[in-house]
């Protein structure tokens, strides 16, 4: 069973909803993202999601958007993100970690030696933004047969004829986009969101996160009491650069980012305490 499998059964059978954390591999400075992914796990995160810096990040908004280019700046590519997995992994073995980025760097390694450097160094699923599930079919086969899961966005406009056939090619968890435009944009609205996600429900028996404009833990809370899992990205990277802005360097700038994941933990486990 992947490690993810693992994670979202233990979450099912405990009657409670993931929190998924995104942050850029590389920002604030790579020589602490090992100690910050430490740091979230500890903090609640039950998965987490590691952006790899890409100069063109086109479904990402401006604050991760700056993230890129501060990990960019620090020298951060793929394969420094597959070394800083491999270090996290030698004292967490059991954490689900889910890079996301775009297509162009895996290209540039080649998709086959990526995903089986991925999988040695303990990645467990991958989400290529611009890359839709119909298209180009060898990197698929790839991350599946070196044991990847692959996660797909699911956008609002998605009809349920291509949903259906997303759900059908995705394994991991299906990613639902709750708010039209890029990362951190735009105000949820709950109710199209529920109904769009208990619709996903009836046809898939993969767990459902809802990501892209959660920001507080109020947000958290209604989301997961219907979704299988909460995504949060933005809001802790802005913590980040808030910190990095204030002139607080070394693990001190760490503090907002992983307090407001304790604050999102928090929320969500009321929200299930009240009857998901």
């Amino acid at each position: 069973m992947s490690r993810l499998a693992a994670r979202f059964d233990a979450l099912r059978a405990a009657q409670r909803s993931g929190l998924v954390i995104f942050v850029t591999a590389g920002d604030p400075h790579p020589e602490l993202t090992v100690e910050l992914l430490h740091a979230l796990v500890a903090a609640g995160a039950d998965v987490l999601e590691l952006g790899v810096p890409f100069s063109d990040p086109m479904a990402d908004g401006p604050v991760i958007q700056r993230a890129s280019e501060r990990a960019l700046a620090h020298g951060v590519d793929l394969r420094r993100v597959l070394d800083l997995v491999r270090a996290f992994r030698q004292t967490d073995t059991t954490t689900p970690v889910v890079l996301m980025g775009y297509l162009n760097p895996i290209e540039q390694m080649g998709v086959e030696r990526f995903a089986r450097t991925a999988a040695e160094v303990g990645v467990d699923g991958v989400l290529t933004v611009d890359l839709p599930f119909d298209e180009e079919p060898e990197h698929a086969a790839a991350l599946r047969s070196a044991g990847l899961d692959s996660i797909f966005l699911l956008a609002p406009t998605s009809g349920p004829g291509r949903a259906q056939a997303v759900a059908a090619q995705a394994s991991g968890f299906l990613y639902y986009v709750s708010v039209r435009g890029v990362t951190g944009a735009g105000q949820v609205d709950m109710a199209d969101v529920r109904s769009q996600v208990e619709a996903l429900k009836a046809y898939t028996d993969l767990p459902v996160g809802v990501g892209f404009g959660v920001r507080t833990p109020q947000a958290a809370a209604q989301i997961a009491a219907f979704a299988d899992a909460v995504v949060v990205g933005s809001a802790v990277i802005e913590k980040l650069e808030a910190a990095a802005a204030a002139g607080i360097n070394g693990p001190a700038a760490l503090r907002g980012a992983v307090e407001l994941v304790r604050t999102l933990r928090a929320g969500i486990d009321t929200a299930v305490g009240e009857g998901r």
